[in-house]
């Protein structure tokens, strides 16, 4: 990891701590770390040593390894480029962003059955697909965009040569499922 990245867990580092409803105080009274140098790591003019990034986590009731992916999600563009075509499975957005997206191209079928803890969507770029969720099936043409929520065991396969689907799905580091108890 470079300078650079290694800075930018700051912003991730304010956000949770954020999210949780903590003071600077607070989170410093948790990780033994003074305010000043954690506002410092905050608006990025720190760097953390894995120590002291142990601690912040810590204390934010999360790990180094999720800050590090918050942080990677800071970045706004990343370009991908398009391999050569062929049959396969690649990633459309690289590191550890809020969204998690994949092209499934040629006839895929796996036989598995999946089940997403978060939001995903299916789109048919190309060909046609079946979709077995929640006991119905459905027959997707190109064009054609299938929603399933969390939870929702489903299984699919690919019906034509050169069938190009595009998964996109929120990160399974995300916990973005709704806590009925959190509702009003």
């Amino acid at each position: 990891m470079d300078d650079k990245e290694a800075l930018r867990v700051g912003a991730a580092v304010r956000r949770r701590r954020r999210s949780l409803g903590m003071t600077l105080a607070a989170v410093a009274a948790r990780s033994g770390l003074s305010v000043p140098f954690l506002s410092q790591i905050e608006n990025e003019r720190a760097r953390p040593s894995i120590r002291s990034l142990e601690r912040v986590a810590d204390a934010l009731e999360t790990t180094p390894a999720q800050l590090h992916a918050a942080a990677d999600s800071a970045r706004t563009v990343d370009v991908v480029r398009a391999p050569d075509p062929g049959p396969g499975v690649r990633r459309v957005v690289r590191g550890g962003h809020q969204l998690n997206a994949k092209e499934f191209t040629g006839e895929q079928d796996t036989g598995r059955e999946y089940q997403h803890r978060n939001d995903e969507i299916m789109y048919i770029a190309d060909g046609a697909a079946e979709v077995e969720a929640e006991g119905c099936a459905y027959r997707l043409e190109r064009g054609d965009t299938l929603y399933l929520s969390g939870g929702v065991r489903h299984r699919w396969r690919a019906t034509e040569p050169g069938t190009r689907i595009l998964v996109v799905a929120v990160a399974e580091h995300i916990d973005a499922t709704v806590d009925p108890r959190r509702q009003s």
